[in-house]
């Protein structure tokens, strides 16, 4: 056997112990970047639109602003409207015309309950479902399987800005199951890690 088989054979074990230990010693980091016990187990507004769901993520940053200065760069959140502060090209790549702002857009800051936001030509439809200035925005999925909230809670001076995901997979199936567990859910705090303190940075500088 060369050298070169035995190195493939190297990272194909590798890989093979991460992908079985990640359900059980990884998973629940994935599932709750940043967040503290409390946090995650901490009832949020939206949490009853969506209460069996299956997957749920909770991620959160501390802020050094108050909530008054991350509010605005949450309600222009969008496809042709802020963006979302992550990686735009990996967004673009499914075609969702993500340019996230760097600046706040006042033509985007009169959200109101029952506002669509379609993500992409063919994504989900996200309705604004709670929207509580300084406090609380809840987007729902108009087919009821994807629930995205923002909570924020003002703490020593800063706030701590929360965002949590309950997620129905329409598709029980095992490869389904896999392919969320494995690929999605990694995935996901890429983006939503990237997201995350894309508002910490902009919020603070308006401080």
């Amino acid at each position: 056997m060369n050298s070169r088989s035995i190195a493939v054979r190297g990272i194909a074990a590798v890989a093979a112990l991460a992908a079985a230990g990640y359900p059980l010693l990884w998973r629940r980091q994935c599932l709750t970047w940043g967040a503290s016990r409390e946090e995650a187990c901490r009832e949020m507004p939206g949490d009853e639109f969506l209460p069996s769901a299956p997957l749920v993520s909770t991620r959160a940053i501390g802020v050094d602003a108050p909530p008054s200065a991350i509010w605005p760069w949450l309600v222009q959140m969008g496809p042709g409207r802020g963006g979302a502060y992550t990686y735009d090209w990996v967004e673009n790549l499914f075609g969702l015309g993500m340019h996230s702002a760097t600046t706040i857009l006042p033509e985007f800051q009169d959200a109101k309950v029952g506002d669509v936001t379609p993500l992409g030509a063919h994504g989900p439809r996200m309705r604004v479902e709670v929207l509580e200035p300084d406090r609380a925005l809840v987007l729902r999925s108009e087919d009821g399987s994807w629930v995205w909230a923002f909570g924020l809670y003002p703490q020593n001076g800063g706030t701590r800005l929360v965002s949590r995901n309950r997620i129905a997979t329409p598709d029980p199936s095992v490869a389904s199951r896999i392919l969320s567990c494995y690929l999605m859910e990694p995935g996901s705090l890429i983006m939503e890690r990237k997201m995350l303190l894309g508002i910490k940075e902009r919020a603070e500088s308006l401080v």
